[in-house]
């Protein structure tokens, strides 16, 4: 798991068009609030600038040919925070699939899901299960986001869906590898591409916050202290020139 920590960007080396590219990149969504905050206005104000910044960064990475971009848009633990906020939140990506779909067809961006979404507000489901449904044809770059998504939860589901099926003869300890594995978390949808090549966390903060935590195991790590409303194209760029230059090893030589 190797870590980079970006102070400027825009200072960084230049991003190779012709250089290899992260089929799946995932970011971890951070600092709406503090960004707000810096311009003594509500947190929600961050939020919705934020939503505005998913925009820029999805119809980017799809020029650039990363085939998955995951984000981490709600957590399991995120209901914790203040109601107005939590309702705010979900009242997100209602407004963005009502203002971007348009953007999405046009890009050939196929929308799909990873955590609980079943456990969402009802008209937030619906708007949601409707992007995917509208989307699902496409075959352009796949806009994955994490929505009421916990790792640890997902890691534990997952095993006590094993352990069912070991116990009912569906499958025996033996057969337990890697991929069997993986095949029972949410990002088997994802097929080859479940594990993200590059994991980018903005805000300053260098933890991953229950976050693919298994799928990241040998995930290129990018740090920023941009707060995620300032995440620009740059920025983007500037991971992905920082990702073209790792030498990525998995454990060898």
């Amino acid at each position: 798991m190797a870590l980079f920590k970006s102070e400027n960007p825009k200072t960084e080396m230049p991003f190779d068009e012709n250089g290899i590219v992260p089929a799946h990149v995932a970011i971890i969504m951070d600092g709406n609030g503090r960004w707000a905050k810096k311009k003594l206005m509500p947190r929600v104000y961050g939020h919705k600038e934020g939503m505005n910044t998913v925009k820029r960064i999805a119809i980017e990475a799809s020029g650039l040919d990363v085939k998955v971009l995951t984000l981490y848009a709600f957590s399991t633990e995120n209901w914790k925070r203040p109601t107005d906020e939590v309702n705010f939140l979900m009242g997100l990506p209602i407004d963005f699939f009502d203002v971007f779909m348009p953007e999405l067809m046009q890009n050939n961006i196929k929308v799909t899901t990873i955590g609980w979404i079943d456990q969402l507000p009802e008209k937030t489901l619906k708007v949601v299960q409707n992007a995917i449904e509208k989307t699902k044809d496409n075959t352009g770059l796949i806009l994955n986001f994490a929505l009421n998504y916990g790792s640890r939860a997902e890691i534990l589901q997952a095993t006590k869906m094993i352990a069912r099926d070991v116990a009912t003869g569906k499958l025996s300890e033996d057969e337990i590898t890697d991929e069997v594995f993986s095949g029972y978390l949410f990002t088997s949808v994802l097929g080859e591409w479940q594990d993200p090549d590059l994991l980018i966390r903005t805000s300053g903060e260098i933890r991953l916050s229950n976050f693919l935590l298994w799928q990241a195991a040998y995930s290129e790590m990018y740090f920023t202290e941009e707060f995620w409303p300032d995440f620009s194209t740059t920025s983007l760029r500037a991971a992905l020139a920082e990702y073209q230059h790792r030498n990525r090893r998995f454990g060898g030589i």
